[in-house]
């Protein structure tokens, strides 16, 4: 998808599973359970994502998928639909190294989202993207190098100080534009110091939304994830995102929907609803 000199493409990191009650928190199955069918151990499946923004001499790349490397355990476990290797593999088939990537925005660090950051090397682990700087709210790296019981299984700390050693992360505090266009919001609901990503074009304004709205069926305000660490947080900053999205006519991009790339929004019946749904390569 172009809009005036900006370029917006998807690349998917595979697919793995995750508990369906987990991801829709009080939501009764028998709702959800119409968008998203689960298999015999309750698991419903998830994209894993990323968006690539080609802009000027900026080349950004928004969050790495879960990566590769996982125990056959894991594997087993998340139901992983993947290649290895799959996202720098899907980058390669479009003419894109991994080299050219400037910018890596990560709206958090939980493992599906900032998993493919780091690679095996020859003898050590090595960033997957080498020359890119790598954006990251420092509320979410301080969580995520001290996080909760509740969420610590979602963290991998040692890629983080892999990073940060290698000289590549770029702290933000709260929101800034980081980039001509590129602005970051953070949202502390889910877990604290995820970011939004907002790039603002004359044609338009896409936002990649993360896991304040992981499924085009979320946009229904109440259906919240049981991971969220503060749901009724995540409640008022899905009210208050969302009707920024129609008045300004957003255009959102799911990171885990598995069928639904991407769609503009609606307010209809005391309701946010979708109002277009389309692949990004069709606009």
């Amino acid at each position: 998808m172009n809009l005036g000199d900006w370029r917006f493409r998807v690349f998917n990191d595979g697919l793995f599973k995750l508990d369906g009650g987990s991801m829709f928190g009080v939501v009764p199955r028998v709702l959800w359970e119409k968008h998203h069918p689960a298999d015999d151990a309750n698991r419903i499946q998830l994209c894993l994502r990323c968006l690539l923004v080609d802009h000027g001499d900026r080349r950004i790349l928004v969050d790495t998928g879960i990566g590769d490397r996982w125990e056959d355990k894991q594997r087993k476990i998340f139901v992983m639909q993947r290649r290895p290797n799959q996202l720098v593999a899907e980058l390669a088939e479009a003419g894109i190294t991994a080299d050219s990537v400037t910018d890596v925005i990560l709206t958090h660090l939980h493992f599906d989202h900032a998993g493919g950051a780091v690679k095996h090397g020859s003898d050590r682990l090595v960033p997957t993207f080498a020359r890119a700087r790598h954006w990251v709210q420092r509320q979410q790296l301080s969580w995520a190098q001290q996080p909760t019981e509740r969420d610590r299984a979602s963290f991998r700390s040692d890629d983080f100080d892999l990073l940060a050693k290698d000289g590549q992360l770029r702290l933000i505090d709260g929101q800034q534009e980081i980039a001509p266009g590129v602005r970051v919001t953070p949202i502390h609901g889910h877990t604290p110091g995820q970011q939004m990503v907002e790039f603002h074009t004359p044609d338009g304004v896409v936002v990649y939304c993360g896991d304040l709205i992981p499924f085009a069926s979320q946009v229904h305000v109440p259906w919240i994830m049981g991971f969220d660490l503060n749901p009724l947080l995540t409640l008022d900053e899905k009210k208050q995102f969302l009707s920024r999205a129609v008045e300004e006519r957003f255009i959102l991009v799911f990171e885990h929907d598995p069928t639904v790339e991407a769609a503009t929004v609606t307010f209809a019946d005391g309701r946010f609803e979708i109002a277009e749904s389309f692949a990004l390569a069709e606009r």
